[in-house]
């Protein structure tokens, strides 16, 4: 990959038209040169659900904050796995909440600021006495030319002066480089990250730099061409000397590859990789918290430290306080998610659970597996059904029972071939039991 590390300073900017018609989708180009993995020797997550997460839904009130913040560090059962988490700083209600958590002494997850490259937000961190903050420092020439009206020039003077404000107050400045999936790289993107390493070399401290797929176009294909190839942006990057360790990747779903270009990330050399509860953020969402966790997993082993059920409390408490309404089969969390509903699938399940569970849910996520009904779970499969979802004990013989097990005998004498559905079952309950049902769980 030939560098150029000069800025280059253009009249017009580089939209890159012929990847981003706009008119059409956007194009995957390819190109013989490829990319090795460099998977570092630790890899970590980061979180941004009180920042970009708060940017999709109405704003957590500070116990909010505070309840989901000491999630992540029931999840991290005494690891760092969960490294940060980053937080608006503007108002009162923000402000109360990074007292409230910090007031919890927990040495992981650490909490940071985000502020806009502009002086007067700085006040917020030194108020707060934060040791890290991001700082938004736009990448590419759509926000530089369109948003900012500025020159590359002009928009790289401003943003160190911002950066050399936060390591001469001594925080640790965290720069977001922006849209990078549509930014010039050897115009832009490199000489940029120079211009860092060079100031943290004179203040002796990290620069952090955060890769921010702002419209989710990167991909992972290691012989996809720049600016959308993931494992090229991140080459480039640790080829010019920036450690892994102070490299972060941000994501988001509009092409639905927000959760494998995280990990991604992470193969090629990137540490940390940022995320949100659920992927909920702006517009299509971030990695979700969750998957990461569960994805760090697969790739560096299962740690016994980490606990993984604080991910099933974690969803209880989303979906019951605050309003998520998971989908039901949502990966990892929702209500079916390791419920088989295929009348052939359940036969299988019940035989061995391990022939259509993807692994011990119970032990892991304290999610008992589940089996839909079909033509086989007969009197008592009907009777478990019923009473896992009201609070109440029948016999398997009770006349509502019976009734029921005929309907589904003629569904499938009919020749059905899937599951009966919980709605149609909550129907006939309802309907069969009458006033003898209590509410639902």
């Amino acid at each position: 990959m030939t560098q150029k590390i000069q800025l280059q300073d253009v009249d017009r900017p580089n939209l890159y038209r012929e990847v981003f018609p706009y008119t059409e989708f956007p194009k995957v180009m390819f190109e013989k040169e490829t990319i090795p993995m460099e998977i570092p020797e630790k890899v970590w997550i980061t979180d941004t659900t009180f920042r970009d997460g708060q940017q999709a839904r109405p704003p957590y009130t500070p116990e909010q904050v505070l309840r989901i913040y000491e999630f992540f560090h029931q999840i991290n059962g005494g690891t760092d796995l969960i490294r940060q988490s980053e937080f608006f700083l503007y108002s009162d209600k923000d402000r109360k909440a990074v007292e409230l958590c910090r007031q919890r002494g927990y040495d992981f997850p650490e909490i940071t600021g985000w502020i806009r490259a502009v002086a007067a937000d700085f006040k917020y961190v030194t108020q707060l006495g934060l040791k890290e903050t991001g700082i938004l420092t736009s990448a590419s020439d759509y926000h530089i030319f369109l948003k900012l009206k500025k020159t590359r020039s002009q928009a790289m003077e401003a943003y160190l002066g911002i950066v050399k404000a936060a390591l001469d107050n001594g925080i640790l400045p965290r720069c977001h480089f922006e849209d990078i999936t549509r930014a010039d790289y050897d115009g832009f993107v490199l000489p940029f990250a120079a211009k860092l390493l060079e100031l943290s070399r004179q203040y002796n401290v990290p620069v952090k730099m955060r890769l921010c797929d702002t419209l989710g176009f990167a991909v992972p294909y290691p012989n996809a061409k720049l600016p959308r190839s993931l494992p090229k942006l991140v080459a480039g990057l640790r080829q010019l000397g920036v450690p892994a360790e102070w490299l972060e990747w941000h994501g988001h779903n509009d092409f639905h590859k927000v959760e494998i270009a995280a990990a991604t990330a992470w193969l090629y050399g990137c540490c940390a990789a940022n995320c949100s509860i659920f992927g909920v953020g702006e517009r299509t969402g971030n990695p979700p918290l969750e998957a990461l966790v569960v994805e760090h997993a697969q790739l560096f082993g299962t740690n016994p430290r980490v606990n993984y059920q604080a991910i099933t409390e974690m969803a209880a408490y989303a979906n019951k306080e605050l309003g998520f309404n998971l989908p039901h089969n949502y990966p990892l969390v929702g209500r079916d998610f390791n419920v088989t509903r295929a009348g052939i699938h359940a036969d299988g399940l019940l035989k061995n659970e391990e022939i259509y569970n993807c692994f011990d849910t119970q032990t892991l996520l304290n999610r008992t597996v589940g089996v839909a009904i079909t033509d086989k779970s007969g009197a008592a499969g009907i009777k478990h059904w019923i009473e896992g979802r009201y609070v109440i004990e029948i016999p398997k013989q009770d006349p509502c029972v019976i009734a029921i097990k005929d309907r589904i005998d003629a569904e499938y004498a009919a020749d059905r071939m899937s599951a009966i559905s919980d709605e149609e079952m909550i129907a006939w309950a309802e309907e069969l039991f009458g006033d003898k049902l209590p509410p639902l769980r």
